[in-house]
């Protein structure tokens, strides 16, 4: 396995290093085209703003290349902003396109504090392979504004209530995974999942 973690200079790249590092599983910072030629696994981090990290993955030509091998069937994780990245657009940057990697977009919450900050229960739609072997009742760590709206309600794997606002907590199509919550910081439930996705 040649596991890339994206580089775009405003990803959470620390906490899903170390994560990565206590599962003891090898992996490459991937900046540039070139470095993600060979990985068989990608996991796209994010923390910040939808327009500042689409602008950065365009400007270190990482666009074209992360499309091309999630098509070629390449599983990718998206953690966070790297969920709403896969999407086609976000209400955060309008004008700015998306990876569109999933149909749809990306709106701000309807919370009665934004952002959502903090531990929340996940509520499962449908099994996949990285929720394998967690228990009934999951609880991650979320810090977001903006959440995705699937054009297909099928790829929501789990959602996740607040106020009178849901969204998507997991969504997966294909080779494509993505969390809204921290996984590197939703503790051993975090670690199960990071763990699934490096084995599946």
């Amino acid at each position: 396995m040649n596991l890339a973690l994206i580089d775009y200079g405003a990803g959470n790249l620390r906490s899903v290093a170390n994560a990565l590092r206590y599962l003891d599983c090898a992996f490459d910072l991937c900046d540039s085209a070139t470095a993600l030629k060979g990985a068989t696994r990608i996991i796209l981090p994010g923390v910040g703003h939808f327009g500042a990290a689409m602008h950065e993955l365009n400007r270190r030509g990482l666009v074209e290349p992360l499309v091309e091998r999630v098509r070629a069937g390449v599983p990718l994780l998206g953690i966070c902003l790297g969920l709403q990245l896969l999407f086609e657009s976000s209400e955060e940057a309008p004008g700015v396109p998306g990876l569109g990697l999933l149909a749809g977009g990306v709106r701000r919450l309807q919370t009665k504090v934004v952002p959502h900050m903090g531990w929340n229960r996940l509520v499962f739609q449908r099994a996949h392979a990285i929720t394998r072997g967690l228990p009934d009742t999951v609880h991650c760590y979320f810090a977001n504004s903006f959440a995705a709206t699937p054009a297909d309600t099928g790829v929501t794997v789990a959602e996740v209530r607040q106020d009178d606002d849901t969204f998507p907590a997991i969504v997966a199509d294909g080779s494509l995974a993505a969390t809204q919550f921290h996984p590197e910081k939703s503790g051993p439930v975090g670690l199960i999942m990071l763990r699934n996705f490096v084995q599946c």
